[in-house]
Protein backbone atom coordinates (compact mmCIF):
# COMPACT_ATOMS: atom_id res chain seq x y z
CA UNK A 1 0.00 0.00 0.00
CA UNK A 2 1.29 3.40 -0.73
CA UNK A 3 2.34 5.74 1.50
CA UNK A 4 0.75 9.22 -0.40
CA UNK A 5 -1.21 9.32 -3.41
CA UNK A 6 -1.58 11.83 -5.73
CA UNK A 7 -4.81 11.79 -7.88
CA UNK A 8 -5.61 14.03 -10.82
CA UNK A 9 -4.33 17.11 -9.25
CA UNK A 10 -4.90 20.58 -10.71
CA UNK A 11 -4.59 23.62 -8.84
CA UNK A 12 -6.03 27.00 -10.52
CA UNK A 13 -5.16 30.41 -9.09
CA UNK A 14 -7.36 33.69 -10.08
CA UNK A 15 -5.84 37.23 -10.86
CA UNK A 16 -8.43 38.99 -11.47
CA UNK A 17 -10.06 37.33 -14.77
CA UNK A 18 -7.04 35.60 -15.41
CA UNK A 19 -6.61 32.01 -15.00
CA UNK A 20 -3.22 30.67 -13.51
CA UNK A 21 -2.96 26.96 -14.02
CA UNK A 22 0.13 25.88 -11.63
CA UNK A 23 -0.43 22.46 -11.34
CA UNK A 24 -2.24 20.52 -13.81
CA UNK A 25 -3.65 16.31 -13.98
CA UNK A 26 -1.06 15.35 -11.43
CA UNK A 27 -0.55 11.77 -10.88
CA UNK A 28 1.72 10.16 -8.23
CA UNK A 29 2.36 7.76 -5.74
CA UNK A 30 4.98 7.60 -2.95
CA UNK A 31 6.51 4.47 -0.99
CA UNK A 32 7.78 4.13 2.71
CA UNK A 33 11.37 5.40 2.78
CA UNK A 34 11.55 7.05 -0.55
CA UNK A 35 14.43 9.79 -1.02
CA UNK A 36 12.63 11.80 -4.29
CA UNK A 37 13.41 15.29 -5.89
CA UNK A 38 10.90 17.64 -7.44
CA UNK A 39 12.53 19.31 -9.93
CA UNK A 40 12.04 21.62 -12.83
CA UNK A 41 11.94 25.57 -13.47
CA UNK A 42 11.52 28.34 -11.17
CA UNK A 43 7.19 28.35 -12.08
CA UNK A 44 7.05 25.01 -12.46
CA UNK A 45 4.85 24.51 -9.66
CA UNK A 46 7.72 22.58 -7.20
CA UNK A 47 6.88 24.36 -4.06
CA UNK A 48 2.83 24.30 -5.09
CA UNK A 49 2.99 20.83 -5.19
CA UNK A 50 4.93 20.53 -2.14
CA UNK A 51 2.16 22.78 -0.40
CA UNK A 52 -0.56 20.58 -1.42
CA UNK A 53 0.72 17.87 0.12
CA UNK A 54 1.61 19.09 2.90
CA UNK A 55 -1.92 20.40 3.74
CA UNK A 56 -0.96 23.64 3.58
CA UNK A 57 -3.15 24.17 0.64
CA UNK A 58 -5.86 22.88 -1.08
CA UNK A 59 -5.87 21.40 -4.74
CA UNK A 60 -8.48 22.93 -7.16
CA UNK A 61 -9.15 19.14 -8.06
CA UNK A 62 -8.30 16.01 -7.09
CA UNK A 63 -7.44 14.18 -3.98
CA UNK A 64 -4.33 13.63 -1.86
CA UNK A 65 -4.22 10.71 0.63
CA UNK A 66 -1.95 9.88 3.18
CA UNK A 67 -1.95 7.11 5.22
CA UNK A 68 -5.52 6.35 3.36
CA UNK A 69 -6.55 9.59 5.09
CA UNK A 70 -7.96 12.47 1.83
CA UNK A 71 -6.59 15.58 3.32
CA UNK A 72 -9.15 18.14 1.44
CA UNK A 73 -12.04 16.28 3.87
CA UNK A 74 -10.15 17.25 6.93
CA UNK A 75 -11.95 20.54 8.56
CA UNK A 76 -8.41 23.20 9.50
CA UNK A 77 -8.46 22.21 13.49
CA UNK A 78 -8.35 18.33 12.13
CA UNK A 79 -5.61 18.78 9.19
CA UNK A 80 -3.81 20.98 11.81
CA UNK A 81 -3.54 17.79 14.00
CA UNK A 82 -2.64 15.38 11.00
CA UNK A 83 0.22 18.01 9.90
CA UNK A 84 1.46 17.56 13.65
CA UNK A 85 1.88 13.79 13.83
CA UNK A 86 2.64 12.55 10.20
CA UNK A 87 4.51 15.60 8.18
CA UNK A 88 7.36 17.06 9.18
CA UNK A 89 8.66 20.39 7.05
CA UNK A 90 11.96 21.19 6.29
CA UNK A 91 12.46 24.69 4.96
CA UNK A 92 14.92 26.90 3.27
CA UNK A 93 14.84 30.04 5.72
CA UNK A 94 15.36 27.18 8.97
CA UNK A 95 12.51 28.13 10.66
CA UNK A 96 13.80 28.39 13.68
CA UNK A 97 12.93 30.29 17.11
CA UNK A 98 15.52 32.55 17.85
CA UNK A 99 15.06 32.66 21.76
CA UNK A 100 14.87 28.76 22.45
CA UNK A 101 18.23 26.83 22.33
CA UNK A 102 18.73 24.00 20.01
CA UNK A 103 17.17 20.89 21.70
CA UNK A 104 14.24 23.26 22.54
CA UNK A 105 13.65 24.16 19.05
CA UNK A 106 13.32 20.30 18.66
CA UNK A 107 11.25 20.02 21.51
CA UNK A 108 8.36 22.26 20.60
CA UNK A 109 6.78 19.89 18.19
CA UNK A 110 6.86 17.14 21.04
CA UNK A 111 5.38 19.94 22.90
CA UNK A 112 2.66 20.83 20.62
CA UNK A 113 1.98 17.30 20.56
CA UNK A 114 1.44 16.55 24.27
CA UNK A 115 4.46 14.14 24.21
CA UNK A 116 6.01 13.35 27.90
CA UNK A 117 9.00 15.49 29.03
CA UNK A 118 11.58 12.67 29.54
CA UNK A 119 10.18 11.56 25.90
CA UNK A 120 10.96 14.62 24.18
CA UNK A 121 14.20 14.94 25.81
CA UNK A 122 15.37 12.11 24.73
CA UNK A 123 14.20 11.59 21.45
CA UNK A 124 15.54 16.00 20.96
CA UNK A 125 19.47 14.92 22.22
CA UNK A 126 18.89 11.46 20.23
CA UNK A 127 18.60 13.61 16.80
CA UNK A 128 20.66 16.26 17.52
CA UNK A 129 23.61 13.77 18.50
CA UNK A 130 22.53 12.19 14.77
CA UNK A 131 23.21 15.30 12.87
CA UNK A 132 26.55 15.75 14.99
CA UNK A 133 25.25 18.41 17.27
CA UNK A 134 25.28 17.06 20.84
CA UNK A 135 28.18 19.78 21.50
CA UNK A 136 26.47 22.28 20.47
CA UNK A 137 22.18 21.51 21.74
CA UNK A 138 22.02 24.18 24.56
CA UNK A 139 23.24 27.39 22.27
CA UNK A 140 20.73 29.72 20.36
CA UNK A 141 20.20 29.54 16.25
CA UNK A 142 22.28 32.91 16.39
CA UNK A 143 25.02 31.14 17.88
CA UNK A 144 25.40 28.07 15.26
CA UNK A 145 26.00 28.61 11.59
CA UNK A 146 23.69 28.57 8.77
CA UNK A 147 24.40 24.60 8.54
CA UNK A 148 24.15 23.83 12.28
CA UNK A 149 20.94 26.35 12.00
CA UNK A 150 19.62 23.75 9.37
CA UNK A 151 20.82 20.67 11.02
CA UNK A 152 18.70 21.18 13.53
CA UNK A 153 15.65 22.09 11.76
CA UNK A 154 15.92 18.66 10.17
CA UNK A 155 16.58 16.95 14.01
CA UNK A 156 13.51 18.89 14.58
CA UNK A 157 11.10 17.55 11.58
CA UNK A 158 12.17 13.77 12.25
CA UNK A 159 11.67 13.79 16.22
CA UNK A 160 8.05 14.30 15.67
CA UNK A 161 8.24 11.00 14.20
CA UNK A 162 6.56 11.72 10.79
CA UNK A 163 5.81 9.48 8.31
CA UNK A 164 6.49 12.03 5.45
CA UNK A 165 9.05 14.75 5.68
CA UNK A 166 8.77 17.71 2.82
CA UNK A 167 12.07 20.00 2.49
CA UNK A 168 11.72 23.28 0.27
CA UNK A 169 14.99 23.93 -1.09
CA UNK A 170 16.97 22.59 2.33
CA UNK A 171 20.53 23.41 0.78
CA UNK A 172 20.09 26.50 -1.04
CA UNK A 173 21.96 28.26 1.48
CA UNK A 174 24.60 25.49 2.42
CA UNK A 175 27.97 25.28 1.20
CA UNK A 176 29.08 21.85 -0.29
CA UNK A 177 30.38 20.20 2.71
CA UNK A 178 27.69 21.39 4.91
CA UNK A 179 25.19 20.38 2.14
CA UNK A 180 26.71 16.70 1.43
CA UNK A 181 26.49 16.01 5.19
CA UNK A 182 23.35 16.97 5.51
CA UNK A 183 22.28 14.68 2.71
CA UNK A 184 23.84 11.58 3.61
CA UNK A 185 22.19 12.38 7.15
CA UNK A 186 18.67 12.53 5.84
CA UNK A 187 19.47 9.38 3.50
CA UNK A 188 20.62 7.70 6.49
CA UNK A 189 17.45 8.20 8.37
CA UNK A 190 15.43 7.66 5.44
CA UNK A 191 16.15 3.80 5.20
CA UNK A 192 16.80 3.63 9.08
CA UNK A 193 13.45 4.96 10.39
CA UNK A 194 11.40 4.31 7.11
CA UNK A 195 10.56 7.85 6.43
CA UNK A 196 9.25 9.36 3.33
CA UNK A 197 11.13 12.28 1.91
CA UNK A 198 10.01 14.48 -0.74
CA UNK A 199 12.38 17.56 -1.85
CA UNK A 200 11.81 20.66 -3.73
CA UNK A 201 15.07 21.49 -5.47
CA UNK A 202 17.50 22.97 -8.13
CA UNK A 203 20.34 21.45 -6.28
CA UNK A 204 22.36 19.26 -8.37
CA UNK A 205 23.67 17.75 -4.97
CA UNK A 206 20.32 16.43 -3.77
CA UNK A 207 19.43 15.25 -7.47
CA UNK A 208 22.64 13.11 -6.91
CA UNK A 209 21.27 11.29 -4.37
CA UNK A 210 17.42 11.04 -4.74
CA UNK A 211 16.46 7.61 -5.81
CA UNK A 212 13.34 9.46 -7.83
CA UNK A 213 13.09 12.36 -10.04
CA UNK A 214 10.30 13.56 -10.77
CA UNK A 215 10.70 16.66 -13.37
CA UNK A 216 7.78 19.60 -13.49
CA UNK A 217 7.60 21.80 -15.86
CA UNK A 218 4.60 24.45 -16.75
CA UNK A 219 2.80 22.45 -13.86
CA UNK A 220 2.53 18.91 -15.34
CA UNK A 221 4.63 16.03 -15.09
CA UNK A 222 7.11 16.32 -17.67
CA UNK A 223 9.31 12.79 -16.43
CA UNK A 224 9.52 10.88 -13.14
CA UNK A 225 11.71 8.21 -13.09
CA UNK A 226 13.75 6.08 -10.52
CA UNK A 227 17.59 7.29 -10.34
Amino acid sequence: MSLLKLNDISKLYHQGEIELHALTDINLQFEKAEFTALVGPSGSGKTTLLNLIGGLDSPTTGKILLNDTNLSELKEQALSQFRLFQIGFIFQAYNLVPVLSALENVELVMVLQNRPVSERRNRAEHYLNLVGLKELMHRRPSALSGGQQQRVAVARALAANPKLVLADEPTANLDSENATALLDIMHNLAKEEETTFIFSTHDVRVMERAERIITLEDGRIKSDHKA
